[in-house]
């Protein structure tokens, strides 16, 4: 076997601390409170709910120094230097706009907005204003990412040939109910296919003769999606999949012709990155164990960290072209499989 190319991305710890407010109180936002609070020297100065009593209990789970009842009073807080936008896909619009007309920079979780429309919108509004924005697509910060790029961009893989990636979770009947619902924006593709779909577009660039298929649930949004699409000058295709309805794999591979690179599931958590070749001999391996894999939001946060206090207002790992490109592709999926969420 052979080394690897090592990781350079930064350690957290060594990113200069900002004041995070935190708006809304679901799963994503705790884990994204853990993260910051115990892999970075970040502080969480306030969260923000429209239930007083919702954020004041995130706030003591979750070491926050206070909470405030509306979004309104978080956006406008001294305190607070960025805004992390956890609320549901159908409200990160809405919530983004709150912060950036209040002057606060954002990190957006995934999916960006609702589709590319309203992401143009709001990219177009912290270019405006000239504050930092970002999607907080936190698989692109992970350090085993990092290797992925410096492999493909290196020529290990030779010509890259097909991108596979897929991302299942039993969520669905019976899991979170804005899942199911289509004014939340639900469905598998942007709570789940959007890891497949921005790991493709990392490797392959924009995506282009999208075809997809789907499988609606009785309210109309997707329970599980497949699609294939060009990637970079034509020659490569990806083949992703997403599901709420099981639980898959969710591996990820690069396939070139000298060299294939192999991710195992859950592929966009931290992880280890095997290159192995075309006779199936390992190559060479990298990899880390973060123990808890969800701190792993660390690195998304301490990368907007960097980027506000060096007073930029996007980062060269999710560029707002990316974010825009992405968001296309996830609209053209959603036009194939007749998914349409109500106000677009």
């Amino acid at each position: 076997m052979s080394e690897l190319p090592q990781s350079r991305v930064p350690d957290p710890m060594d990113a200069p601390p900002v004041r995070w407010g935190i708006l809304g109180t679901g799963l994503i936002a705790g884990a994204m409170a853990y993260a910051v609070r115990s892999g970075t020297r970040s502080t969480l100065a306030v969260v923000g709910s429209r239930n007083a009593e919702s954020a004041a209990r995130f706030a003591t789970e979750h070491g926050v120094a206070r909470s405030v009842g509306s979004y309104a009073e978080l956006v406008a807080a001294q305190d607070v230097d960025i805004v992390y936008v956890a609320s549901p896909h159908s409200a990160h619009l809405e919530h983004s706009l709150l912060a950036l007309e209040a002057g606060k920079p954002v990190l957006v979780e995934k999916a960006f907005t609702r589709n590319a429309d309203e992401a143009s919108r709001l990219l177009g509004a912290a270019r405006a204003a000239g504050l930092f924005c970002m999607e907080a697509m936190w698989a692109r910060f992970l350090p085993h990412y990092d290797v992925v790029r410096q492999l493909v961009e290196g020529g290990h893989l030779g010509t890259v040939h097909t991108v596979f990636a897929d991302h299942g979770q039993r969520l669905w009947p019976g899991g979170p109910q804005r899942l199911s619902d289509p004014a939340l924006a639900g469905g598998a593709l942007l709570d789940l296919g959007i890891y497949p779909a921005s790991f493709a577009q990392m490797v392959l660039g924009d995506l282009s003769d999208v075809q997809a298929i789907g499988t609606l649930t009785p309210e109309g949004v997707d329970a599980t999606v497949s699609i294939v699409a060009r990637g970079g000058d034509g020659g490569a295709q990806a083949i992703l999949n997403a599901t709420m309805a099981a639980k898959t794999p969710t591996t990820a591979c690069v396939a070139g012709d000298q060299a294939r690179i192999e991710i195992d599931g859950d592929f966009y958590m931290p992880n280890k990155v095997r290159l192995v070749s075309p006779d199936g001999a390992v190559l060479g391996t990298w990899g880390y164990d973060l123990g808890s894999r969800h701190v792993g939001l660390r690195y998304e946060a301490a990368e907007a960290a960097r980027r506000l206090s060096a007073g930029e207002l996007e980062s060269p790992i999710m560029p707002w072209r990316d974010t825009l490109s992405i968001m296309r592709t996830l609209d053209e999926v959603r036009a194939q499989i007749g998914v349409a969420y109500p106000g677009e």
